[in-house]
């Protein structure tokens, strides 16, 4: 019996499947929202983990349901998603390092 080697694209495409995601609830018309989008590109470019997570920014004027169904009351709010659960929010963060906090466990 013989087995298929793991070609470099089914590997990078298991390795995604596996990343936690990581949800930016936000509205492109608010300031704040556009300042913790900044922040969080400064997290992530620490030592680069960019490829940490699966990121989905959500504008909850296009898919409010979305928002709905997560429990989002405020905005910008930050949730990580694994393994189809929620593990850790942040809302309306105030700078770089809550968002490291709450991101510690994933990052390098």
């Amino acid at each position: 019996m013989s087995v298929a080697p793991v070609t470099a694209q089914a590997a990078e495409a298991g390795r995604k499947l596996e990343r936690p995601g990581l949800v930016f609830f936000y509205s492109q018309t608010s300031g704040p929202s556009r300042r913790v989008e900044g922040y969080l590109s400064q997290v992530l470019q620490r030592r680069q983990n960019h490829d940490r997570f699966n990121l989905y920014r959500v504008d909850v004027r296009e898919h409010a349901d979305l928002a709905r169904q997560f429990g989002i009351r405020d905005l910008p709010t930050l949730v990580v998603v694994e393994g189809k659960r929620v593990e850790a929010q942040l809302v309306r963060p105030r700078g770089c390092r809550e968002i490291e906090q709450l991101l510690r466990p994933w990052l390098r």
